[in-house]
């Protein structure tokens, strides 16, 4: 639960609050419209996403080798610690050279969760899941809520009473990050106790390969799993498209920096209590249940987009994405956990982890390509809506595609 509350300063500061606002506005010093700039922030996450995709399954695989997992935690946090200090030094002329800095942060970022994720069954059972990975999102979130705070009160302070420039409260809030993430990691870094494991061998790579192979080889043996990953693939990543596209989107709707600020405080401080909320609920019926909500919340908040047209319509926007953004992912992560054998949990989690980065690829791109075929980045996000419809009607048929078959 550290772990989550350590990199949600990452999150916060970096993907969606701060960054975002900081890229467009050295974009367009270079002369670089709005439209243009929002698809490049899109595109920068998608690329990110892309090698950290390419790339789980493998680590996946070689994580679940005993004493494995912690290693390759501690490697790609590292890479995304290193990365985001990197943000702070970076001149605000060579913006290309940002955003590459900023791909190699979602890397170890994205890469560190894979792990993460995969010690969810070293942590709890079957029962506890549903609990312990809500909770860990509403632990995140409140992380997030207080390391954001902190940089309020710089900003709204006059910036440490002028020690800092417009530029320096962004670079302020990229060490402000890294700092937050290496302090609160530390104790699943040093300590985190891997209790399930494939047998050792003497060449992981080759055996992560041949295991790889297997598993794709024997697919049809976990047909519940395979298809509620393609309903996850659809569905899940636009959850975090929509955050992260959503700084982007209100500064496109003439929305002031502090304002989006405020917004995005309120998104944080909403998720923190309706995660806790989703798991009870998940609790008191089913994960299936909960999961279903919140796709049609998402769903819902797509369409909804074609209205963005003032400050209001955003503010109910990013309520209703407050309301369900934690829920929908922690349950997913716990409904998943629960189906896939335990000893390879890294393994599975790396598929997880690829075919829900492969839809951040896909989403941010159409959002981008959406937006500046239209002018309207409302309408790019309004897009998404297809992907969930279609990650809907996976989940729905979800029973029916596998009552035939074990898992």
């Amino acid at each position: 639960m550290f772990y989550d509350w350590a990199n949600s300063g990452y999150g916060i500061l970096v993907v969606t609050a701060v960054l975002p606002v900081y890229f467009k506005a050295i974009a367009g010093e270079n002369s670089i419209n709005a439209a243009n700039s929002t698809a490049l922030w899109g595109y920068a996450n998608s690329f990110g996403m892309l090698v950290v995709s390419l790339m789980a399954p493998l680590l996946g695989a070689l994580a679940d080798y005993p004493n494995s997992k912690r290693r390759w935690l501690n490697f790609f946090t590292w890479i995304g610690i290193i990365m985001t200090f990197a943000l702070a030094v970076i001149p605000p002329k060579q913006w290309g050279v940002l955003l590459l800095i900023y791909v190699f942060s979602i890397i170890g970022y994205s890469g560190g969760n894979l792990f993460y994720d995969g010690f969810l069954t070293d942590v709890a059972d079957d029962q506890q899941m549903g609990a312990v990975s809500t909770t860990g999102y509403g632990m995140g979130y409140l992380g997030g809520v207080i390391v954001f705070i902190i940089f309020l009160i710089a900003q709204v302070s006059g910036d440490f009473n002028g020690l800092l420039s417009s530029y320096g409260i962004a670079k302020f809030s990229f060490i402000l990050a890294a700092i937050w993430w290496v302090i609160f990691a530390w104790l699943l870094l040093r300590y985190g106790h891997q209790s399930h494991n494939v047998q050792a061998v003497t060449d992981p790579v080759r055996d992560s390969f041949h295991r790889l192979g297997r598993m794709l080889h024997h697919i049809k043996r976990y047909r519940k799993i395979s298809w509620f990953l393609v309903a996850y693939s659809f569905y899940i990543d636009g959850v975090d498209t929509i955050f992260t596209m959503a700084t982007a989107i209100g500064k496109d709707l003439g929305i002031e920096t502090t304002m989006l600020m405020l917004v995005l405080l309120m998104v944080q401080l909403i998720a923190f209590p309706f995660s806790i909320l989703y798991g009870f609920l998940a609790q008191k019926t089913s994960n299936r249940l909960a999961i279903l909500l919140g796709i049609i919340v998402y769903l819902f908040i797509c369409l909804d987009a074609l209205h963005l047209k003032s400050l209001a319509d955003f503010w109910v926007l990013a309520v209703l994405v407050g309301a369900s953004q934690g829920g929908l992912q922690a349950l997913s992560r716990s409904y998943f956990g629960q189906l896939i054998p335990k000893d390879s949990s890294s393994e599975f989690f790396g598929f997880y982890n690829i075919l829900g980065k492969f839809s951040a690829i896909l989403e941010p791109v159409i959002v981008g390509f959406v937006t500046q075929l239209t002018g309207k980045s409302t309408v790019g996000a309004a897009s998404l809506s297809i992907l969930f419809l279609i990650g809907l009607v996976i989940f729905l048929l979800l029973p029916r595609l596998t009552r035939e078959s074990g898992n």
